[in-house]
């Protein structure tokens, strides 16, 4: 094992699928021991009933360079949570790098339904699993996090603090649990930046997550196919890309000038030069407020971003309203 992170612990909360496993593949491509907890293991499936496993990530890890970790664990309940960085602290005596990605919340959030007609159980569940865990794992790692100085955290949250100020998210419960973890980064800020560590809030964007592609009905192969029916989608990102942002945060030895802030994988990209895995730097917060919420369809039929405006639906003049933003 080599790398920039070799001899440094992480902990990604939260790294059965998604953005949770690109970013534990990258850290463990980076040289990191990567511990990596999550519901779904090869014995018992979580609610989400999903192939996806802790096991399949540590593997995962270990295939890019890194040790992988599997500890089942489920982040609503303290004491796991506690047995989990004591296990830690005794296997390894230190960790550098905490990534909260708990989430949990697809099956529960119910698109454009008002409070009083989204279903009550499932909206505090969301609640529960996207806020509540991230405040009990922080409680209970950040004291082993601030052994060494230099350590840093990574709030996941969809959409940054400057995106969702002013834009209304999904539903209630959605929207209340995104803006919660955008503030626990800038309240974390506050509190460890004096103990010498880092927090920061960080988004992905259109993620080409196993659920996403499946919702497209293509893989990873193909995605581009899914263009065809909803043309924005070339804008998406692979979950290693958010993955690579945090691997550079976790190298930067100037990390502290984020302390508190909120970030983008398309931001960080420009910073450190990283790219995603076919060589694209896709900056979907920008596309998102210059094209899409702006009416402003990919196939260019309004004449704008250098297109001519033959609104053919889909065809070259969409790849060219896509790439200026990749």
């Amino acid at each position: 094992m080599s790398g920039p992170l070799e001899g440094k612990v992480a902990l990604v909360a939260g790294a059965t699928r998604g953005a949770g496993r690109g970013i534990a593949v990258e850290l463990g491509a980076a040289g990191a021991t990567v511990y990596v907890t999550g519901r779904s293991t090869r014995e018992r499936r979580s609610e989400y009933d999903r192939p996806e496993t802790i096991e399949d990530t540590a593997e995962l890890v270990d295939a890019a360079g890194g040790v992988g970790v599997a500890v089942p664990t489920d982040h609503l309940d303290p004491v796991q949570v506690e047995a989990l960085v004591a296990r830690v602290d005794d296997e390894q005596g230190r960790l550098d790098v905490l990534v909260n990605d708990i989430w949990g919340g697809e099956k529960l959030f119910e698109w454009d339904a008002p409070v009083w007609e989204h279903d009550l159980d499932n909206g505090l569940r969301l609640l529960r699993l996207a806020v509540e865990t991230h405040a009990v794992t922080s409680h209970h790692a950040l004291p082993l996090l601030l052994r060494h100085p230099g350590g840093l955290v990574v709030e996941m949250t969809d959409g940054t603090a400057e995106y969702n100020q002013d834009t209304y998210r999904v539903s209630f419960f959605y929207d209340l649990a995104k803006a919660s973890v955008l503030r626990m980064a800038f309240a974390l800020g506050h509190e460890l930046g004096p103990r010498g560590a880092t927090a920061v809030a960080l988004t992905p964007g259109w993620l080409r997550s196993e659920i996403m592609l499946e919702t497209f009905g293509v893989t990873e192969e193909n995605w581009r196919d899914a263009t065809e029916r909803v043309p924005h989608f070339g804008i998406s990102e692979t979950p290693f890309y958010v993955g690579r942002a945090v691997a550079a945060l976790a190298t930067d030895p100037d990390v502290a000038r984020w302390n508190g802030r909120s970030l983008s994988s398309g931001q960080l990209a420009r910073v450190y030069g990283f790219t995603d895995r076919d060589g694209s730097r896709p900056d979907a917060w920008r596309y998102m407020v210059e094209v899409q919420d702006a009416d402003g369809p990919a196939d260019g039929t309004d004449g704008t971003n250098g297109t001519d405006g033959s609104g053919d639906g889909g065809g070259p003049d969409a790849q060219a309203v896509i790439e200026t933003y990749r």
